[in-house]
């Protein structure tokens, strides 16, 4: 393999190998070396969030639906996420990593690119800065990473998944990452999912080498993305790491699949309302307003539609998202409902001298007031108080066992 690297940026992306179901392992050894399944339990609706190689072993995956992860099996261990836990154990991670890289990109909750060029200095360095990140992840966190160190985003990516789990691997050129993948299956390239493959392989493009020789009909196929597919089937990829910021979302949402379908959309508005609270809530962190509400439903036949609004001024409020989505919800057609989600689009930060313009739009005192009398009204029809625990429901787990408590105890109006 060429080591001199000449690309003008040294790139290392960490990914933690099965994060989930490894910190479960950690924090329970007993479950060690036994198939351990994050995500619904067999009983629910859902699908596999991680699991661990043992499992894998079986044919499980990520976002397989529960009821095939438990055909496959069935004598794995179930657990529903923890995610608080996640989150602690990912901010003590990125604290490690960002020791080394003077700008440092958050994928996922355990998945970060990391440009280490004026640290390492020269790919000697690269190589012991890979080398130090999975020591300390594994002495200070007690998990495993897997390390891919290269000259661009894209083959560190394709590095670090290449000798999983606890792998490191180097991609230092172009040249090398093209010898790497040449004759491999199209899917192997970031971006390339089952139906794009499916596509390709239609039209006898099986390989990045018949990507390379032909060009022309992969742009015809796939426009824009399969210009993309054709530079970085060359090994081309010059995009920087850029810091992931929240108040840079396009757009923000929340949803929930229900155990049993829900026939009654009196009992979707009173969802809706919680979920508007919760998308309130993180745009409220980032200071961000939408000009655009969307509605989304799954019908019992799978079937998705969205329904959208832009809105004549900027909001973050959880009444008006609710009561935009509500009226959206009464243009579609009336099925039982598997999945329902609210959300806010076309974001931006909302400053303090707009507000003069946006209060002829949603008073203050009123929203105040809409706002107590709906969680009020909300808590009375459950027997809870909504009111008193928000912050409680505005985490993943309380919301759906929210929900599931009011499906079942939904008496309609």
């Amino acid at each position: 393999m060429n080591t001199n690297n000449n690309i003008g940026q040294i790139i290392i992306h960490v990914d933690m190998d099965a994060f989930y179901a490894s910190v479960e392992i950690r924090d329970n050894p007993a479950l060690r070396g036994k198939p351990l399944i994050i995500g619904s339990l067999p009983h629910e609706r859902g699908v596999v969030a991680t699991c661990s190689y043992e499992a894998r072993k079986f044919g499980v995956r990520s976002a397989m639906n529960i009821k095939e992860a438990f055909r496959r099996c069935p004598q794995g261990i179930y657990m529903h996420p923890n995610f608080d836990k996640y989150k602690a154990v990912s901010e003590q991670l990125n604290n490690i990593w960002n020791t080394y890289a003077t700008v440092s990109q958050r994928i996922s909750l355990d998945e970060a690119y990391l440009d280490v060029t004026e640290q390492a200095g020269d790919w000697e360095g690269a190589r012991r800065i890979g080398r130090l990140i999975k020591q300390r992840t594994l002495d200070e966190v007690g998990l495993t990473c897997s390390v891919g160190v290269a000259y661009s985003k894209t083959a560190a990516k394709m590095a670090s998944e290449e000798d999983k789990p606890d792998g490191y691997f180097e991609i230092p050129t172009s040249g090398d990452f093209v010898d790497l993948i040449i004759d491999r299956d199209v899917s192997v390239l970031y971006t390339v999912g089952e139906q794009t493959a499916k596509k390709l392989h239609e039209a006898g493009i099986m390989t990045v080498r018949d990507i390379q020789q032909h060009q022309e009909l992969v742009v015809r196929l796939l426009g824009k993305h399969g210009r993309w597919l054709t530079q970085v089937a060359f090994g081309i990829d010059d995009r920087k790491v850029v810091p992931y910021r929240p108040q840079d979302a396009k757009s923000i949402s929340r949803e929930v699949t229900f155990q049993k379908d829900v026939r009654d959309y009196e009992l979707l508005k009173d969802v809706l309302l919680l979920l508007a609270f919760c998308v309130e809530h993180r745009a409220g962190r980032y200071s961000l307003r939408g000009k655009g509400v969307t509605l989304k439903l799954t019908y019992s036949n799978m079937q998705s539609i969205s329904r959208s609004r832009l809105l004549s001024f900027s909001t973050a409020s959880a009444v008006t998202l609710y009561r935009e989505a509500v009226q959206l919800l009464d243009t579609v057609d009336h099925q039982p409902v598997r999945l329902v989600g609210a959300g806010l689009y076309n974001l931006a930060q909302g400053e303090q001298g707009q507000m003069v313009l946006q209060d002829l739009f949603e008073d203050p005192g009123t929203l105040e007031s809409q706002r107590k009398e709906l969680l009020d009204a909300l808590g009375h029809r459950y027997g809870l108080d909504f009111a008193g625990h928000l912050e409680q429901i505005y985490q993943m787990d309380t919301l759906h066992k929210t929900v599931e408590y009011m499906r079942k105890h939904f008496k309609g109006l």
